[in-house]
């Protein structure tokens, strides 16, 4: 995201994002307007927490770190975001919400969409009694090529 967000963009709230909220059953806050008009503002993107904060803070939007840990679980589990877990500790929040799958590049960070068509997956066990598979994540982890 552009260091140079005009700070009346991000705070005010667009069509869009007040009807996204909406629809998804979330009061729309002056703070989630503000958070969920960034991470959509720029199409389908993966963005951690402390990254969001940061874009929140170049643009003037006065929010706490925790708040912004708040914001993106409320926003996950209305299904507004996706999380992606890459190790213990290292979760990134994803705008994409369609099934896909993701590289991670162990190297830099970076998380890249696979089509879900891009990956089969078989031999997938019986889910335990009294639960349903809800859906698979496939992480490949990629790195810098050796010569």
């Amino acid at each position: 995201m552009d260091a140079g967000i005009d700070t009346m963009d991000a705070a005010a709230p667009s069509s869009n994002a007040l009807e996204r909220l909406r629809a998804a059953g979330l009061r729309p806050t002056r703070q989630r307007l503000a958070l969920i008009g960034l991470l959509l503002g720029n199409g389908d993107r993966h963005v951690t927490a402390e990254q969001l904060h940061a874009e929140a803070a170049a643009a003037g939007v006065p929010v706490s770190l925790a708040t912004v840990y708040n914001t993106l679980h409320q926003f996950t589990d209305a299904g507004l975001l996706r999380e992606v877990v890459v190790e213990p500790g290292r979760a990134y929040f994803d705008t994409n919400t369609v099934d896909h799958h993701h590289f991670f590049c162990e190297s830099n960070g970076m998380l890249r969409d696979i089509p879900a068509r891009g990956i089969a997956v078989s031999g997938v066990p019986v889910a335990p009694p009294g639960t349903a598979i809800r859906r698979i994540d496939v992480i490949v982890r990629v790195g810098p090529q050796s010569l």
